[in-house]
């Protein structure tokens, strides 16, 4: 299984810096766990930089895989990985996501590197995000 930071996920809309190194991930709607943030922030990124009919297509596009809503357990979670490892609360909520279901975290967000699970892919083109 695999989660998809958002960072990836915009570089795969934009088609631009790493996102052929995600495509397979994501077009593996079957082996796809979506936190529910990433929907957030994808969004909300796709609607300044997109029309809003780019940016719905792109959540439902999201939408084909495995998508987990933030429940009272999995925010527990997040609090303490936010604690320990000082990460935002959007990404202490997709790392808990990882761990809970066992997968593999795509990120280009360097606040993961090092990370257990953790897909570290460095984005030296500048991109989207």
């Amino acid at each position: 299984m695999n989660v998809v930071d958002s960072s990836m996920w915009i570089e795969y809309f934009a088609d631009t810096g790493n996102c052929d190194l995600v495509a397979d991930v994501i077009e593996n709607p079957d082996d796809l766990i979506v936190p529910s943030i990433t929907i957030y922030e994808v969004y909300k990124k796709l609607l300044a930089e997109r029309t809003e009919d780019e940016a719905l297509y792109a959540i439902s596009f999201m939408e084909q895989g495995n998508v987990i809503d933030l429940d009272k357990d999995l925010a527990m979670s997040a609090s303490k990985i936010s604690r320990h490892y000082k990460l935002a609360m959007a990404d202490s909520i997709i790392y808990a996501t990882n761990i809970k279901y066992n997968c593999v975290l795509w990120t280009q967000d360097k606040h993961f590197e090092g990370l257990q699970s953790v897909n570290y892919i460095q984005n030296t083109q500048g991109a989207f995000i």
